[in-house]
């Protein structure tokens, strides 16, 4: 038993770092996400170990009976706050447990990979590249098998992330010197799509050298923002701001649920307080702080070392209901959209730009809509028919 027929999963990698014989790679598939692949398949055991860890294998979550605490927060470091992508939550609690002697293990882009990466963070300085989300699905598998499990560690990665990790360290009867922190989910989009966007930027700026993918520029609200430094053709440097409120194509194509992974509709079962984590973060979105601009993070703990990590924090924290602090998240998975087949194969295509796969999603969008136009009205002719019918 192994995960040489597992397709289409979560990606997370923790099969690589679990295999004992290390024959197991992750790359990206045909539609852009990243999958196991066995290499050297005689060399495999059938130890199960892979499959045993594989969140994507499991039904149930790894975190049994989770203590539920939920909060608003925010960094008392304007400055941090400032760089973060809501309130400074995340960067809080590295800091935090730096202090304690932990390792950070957490994700950062690599213009030369042109790709988020987990690493291993060992100081301020290291951490400070994790501040910001990454809209893109990274690649864990160097980043976690530097991990020495005798070790003390913060997790930082996706809810799917973080269960298989949590299988891990419960596979090993390590999880005491584990905390871990996943986030609220959208969805993980095609690297194709990343790919494409870097590619039309760099007919601006051939050279990329920094992303933020949630810049407050114009404030916490309309954060839907990338801005990406690097150098001219002649070598000066540049910024490029693009928001999703002037049309940014990233974000349009991301945010329309055209190019997400299959386990993203149909498998994902870690949204809202569903976690295998110590604690989740996110953006407060909602009425209560709809006139902040600076950010405020919507934390929820699971379990009594996530409650005591934030009562040790640099951080406002406010009680708040479960309600508020999820709302404006994604309560389920987003259904297959109408556009999908099609945006897919447009950024499969290697001929086409990502402009060509905006046209695809708006020609797509038009045809749903002129469908929904006729259903409409016929929809209606056969309700008052059955009900004529239901009274003769």
């Amino acid at each position: 038993m192994n995960v040489s027929q597992i397709k289409d999963c979560y990606g997370c990698g923790v099969c690589a770092m679990a295999c004992t014989k290390q024959i197991i790679t992750i790359s990206l598939n045909s539609n852009g996400f990243y999958e196991p692949q066995i290499q050297e398949i005689d060399r495999c055991t059938n130890c199960g170990l892979c499959v045993n860890v594989c969140s994507y294998s499991h039904n149930e979550l790894s975190l049994k009976n989770p203590r539920i605490k939920s909060f608003a927060a925010w960094s008392n470091n304007e400055e941090i706050r400032t760089k973060c992508s809501s309130g400074g939550i995340s960067f809080e609690i590295g800091k935090l447990l730096l202090q304690q002697k932990y390792k950070i293990c957490c994700v950062k882009y690599n213009p030369q990979n042109n790709r988020a990466e987990h690493y291993i963070a060992k100081s301020i300085e290291e951490l400070s590249a994790s501040i910001g989300s990454k809209y893109i699905q990274s690649y864990t598998v160097n980043g976690f098998k530097e991990i020495n499990r005798k070790e003390k560690y913060l997790i930082t990665g996706t809810p799917c992330q973080i269960d298989s990790f949590r299988r891990y360290i419960q596979k090993f009867h390590c999880e005491d010197n584990f905390i871990l922190l996943d986030f609220f989910c959208h969805g993980v989009p095609s690297m194709h799509l990343w790919t494409k966007y870097t590619q039309w930027i760099k007919q601006q700026m051939p050279q990329i050298t920094f992303v933020s993918w949630r810049n407050k520029q114009n404030g916490w609200h309309d954060s839907w923002a990338i801005k990406i430094k690097g150098y001219k053709k002649t070598n000066q440097k540049d910024t490029i701001y693009s928001s999703r409120s002037q049309g940014d194509m990233f974000y349009n194509l991301f945010l329309s649920d055209t190019c997400l992974g299959k386990q993203c509709y149909q498998n994902c079962k870690y949204k809202c307080t569903n976690s295998s984590a110590d604690i989740r973060i996110g953006d407060l979105w909602g009425q209560k702080y709809a006139t902040d601009q600076k950010g405020i993070s919507a934390v929820i703990t699971f379990t009594p070392k996530g409650e005591e990590c934030l009562q040790k924090l640099n951080c406002t924290m406010l009680t708040e209901s479960i309600e508020v602090v999820t709302e404006g998240q994604m309560k389920s998975n987003p259904a297959i959209p109408y556009a999908y087949n099609q945006v897919m194969k447009s950024l499969n295509n290697n001929q086409l730009s990502i402009i060509d796969c905006i046209k695809t999603l708006q020609r797509e969008s038009k045809k749903e809509r002129n469908i929904k136009r006729i259903k409409h009205p016929i929809r209606t002719l056969v309700n008052i028919f059955n009900k004529l019918k239901t009274k003769l």
